[in-house]
């Protein structure tokens, strides 16, 4: 499984280790590709191509974020299942995603900015972990793939592409 990624990018190193992690309890193979500057894309890419990976995954950074239709691009043609981070990712032609809920995050912050202005010590506030995590899939996607989803993932689900 090739894994892009921005070493750069806040974040990113985590998740590197962390997917490293699942990949070894999985017993999967990965393949770092690391993209810090646009010109690093055409070597993932060829990169990807040589060594000819069962799928794609994406870790959010603003690179990966900007340069989402030239990565969806590549993994159509190339036959790639893709599992990005983000819902928009997914609606651009990505296969999949699993993520935290923006939309519940970014509710649950509004929540914490309301305290503050209330007169709470940001300080004080308590650190939340999100709460809600969405599974969006694309099965236009899948179908151009030639991937069959499982009734299971779907029912799972948060949302599906059709």
């Amino acid at each position: 499984m090739a894994v892009l990624w921005n070493p750069a990018q806040t974040g990113d190193p985590l998740g590197w280790r962390q997917t490293q992690a699942a990949a070894r309890t999985l017993g999967i193979t990965l393949q770092s590709l690391e993209v810090k500057d646009p010109k690093d894309f055409p070597i993932a890419f060829s990169a990807m191509t040589r060594k000819r990976p069962d799928a794609l995954v994406t870790l959010v950074s603003q690179l990966t974020t900007a340069y989402r239709p030239i990565i969806v691009e590549f993994a159509t043609k190339h036959r790639l299942p893709t599992m990005f981070a983000l819902t928009a990712d997914v609606e651009a032609g990505g296969l999949m995603s699993y993520s935290a809920s923006l939309t519940d995050t970014f509710r649950r912050a509004a929540g914490q900015v309301v305290r503050i202005l209330r007169g709470a010590r940001p300080g004080d506030l308590p650190i939340e972990q999100p709460a809600k995590f969405e599974l969006v899939v694309n099965l236009k996607t899948a179908k151009a793939l030639g991937v069959k989803i499982p009734p299971s993932v779907l029912i799972q689900a948060s949302k599906v592409i059709e």
